[in-house]
């Protein structure tokens, strides 16, 4: 196992996510408890000392497990994270509920990591509305208490929304957990959140490391050129070696579902291998062209905007129309979408097409907005 500095701890550089842990029957609430201790066992005995779980994973029962797991081991031999639930509104008033109820669920005293949870579109107002909700004052005061050692957040929100948090709590902020893969370098701007981050000395944390296991296996001739590269490395292990190579990525945390993920997990991880930039760009082609299949070319000339009747962010609705499209559905686009009003909405395009008289892409604006309305019902 290799491992990273971060004030003084070494912390394995990859992390136990306890979010897709084995379940029975296909039910994502009913968590095979015998298979994921197992994994927990191979996990310590190997090396890994961090273990990432929240409130909302496997319908709150993931800390449940993993409080059970980790309960046989000398609570200085792990480091745990769980994080506070502000993606629900009718969390936002319940911090300190929450908060002791998941120190009962984990049976531990103290929390190693603790995070703002999804910094989003949809709760960024209630996250930096201390007086109203005190999120962040009652979290500064359970560090002050030592009942949280390191405070950080997660982050699936845009770049404004990240330099809004970052603007209000970033002095205070220890570490930032971004979604981050070589798709979400461009397709999430996740070169820029990374740089911004790197700019302010915070380290990176990784979720979806994998995209939700989009990287673990690729088209043929993708896994053609990538082998041609590197003979003896496994497809997933290009999306661990690319994040090797970013700095500022202190942890990366994988959702791994059964002991085969875990082992070749651990294989990855008993080296540093970053990438050349050759590689580097020969990787980046490839998600490239990964992206340009059922997505369209925006380049956010921003052209368009000034010629829609309804003062539609055109660039920011296809951005997410090109994530919820590719990504199949899923819940940013929905999430980021919740934040605006009705009248700033897909639906809300006119179909007059001024805008595509204007689209140095020839983008057919209306047809995409009215398909992703039509996704979205």
């Amino acid at each position: 196992m290799i491992y990273r500095d971060f004030q003084g701890l070494k912390l394995s550089a990859l992390g136990f996510g306890a979010m897709r842990l084995p379940v029975l029957a296909g039910n994502d609430g009913q968590i095979d408890e015998a298979s994921s201790l197992r994994m927990v066992d191979v996990a310590m005995k190997n090396g890994i000392n961090y273990y990432d779980t929240a409130w909302g994973y496997h319908g709150g029962n993931s800390e449940l497990v993993m409080g059970k797991a980790l309960a046989r081991y000398p609570r200085d031999s792990f480091y745990l994270a769980t994080k506070f639930p502000g993606y629900d509104a009718s969390n936002w008033g319940k911090v300190e509920e929450i908060f002791e109820r998941q120190l009962e669920k984990l049976g531990v005293d103290h929390f190693d990591f603790y995070l703002f949870h999804n910094v989003c579109e949809m709760n960024i107002d209630a996250y930096l509305d201390d007086e109203k909700y005190g999120i962040y004052s009652y979290l500064m005061e359970q560090k002050k208490n030592g009942r949280i050692r390191h405070l950080g957040f997660s982050c699936h929100g845009g770049m404004d929304v990240l330099t809004r948090f970052l603007d209000a709590y970033g002095k205070d902020m220890e570490f930032c957990q971004l979604q981050l893969n070589y798709l979400d370098w461009t397709f999430q701007n996740g070169k820029g959140k990374v740089a911004l981050l790197n700019e302010r000395n915070i380290p990176v944390w990784v979720m979806e490391p994998l995209r939700g296991g989009k990287l673990a296996k690729l088209a043929p001739e993708y896994e053609s050129e990538l082998r041609a590269l590197r003979p003896d490395e496994e497809i997933p292990a290009w999306a661990f070696r690319f994040l090797q190579t970013i700095p500022g990525v202190t942890m990366i945390l994988s959702g791994m579902s059964n002991e085969e993920q875990l082992e070749k997990n651990l294989k990855t991880f008993s080296e540093d291998r970053k990438l050349s930039d050759a590689e580097q760009g020969a990787l980046l082609g490839i998600a490239d062209r990964m992206l340009s299949v059922g997505t369209v070319p925006c380049t956010a000339c921003h052209y368009c905007v000034s010629h829609c009747p309804m003062g539609l962010d055109i660039p920011a609705l296809l951005a997410l129309y090109n994530e919820h499209a590719y990504t199949g559905g899923g819940f940013i686009a929905p999430m980021a979408l919740s934040a605006l009003p009705d009248d700033k909405k897909p639906q809300a395009c006119l179909q007059c097409r001024s805008c595509e008289q204007v689209c140095p892409q020839q983008i057919k604006i209306s047809e995409a907005l009215a398909d992703f309305s039509a996704r979205l019902r």
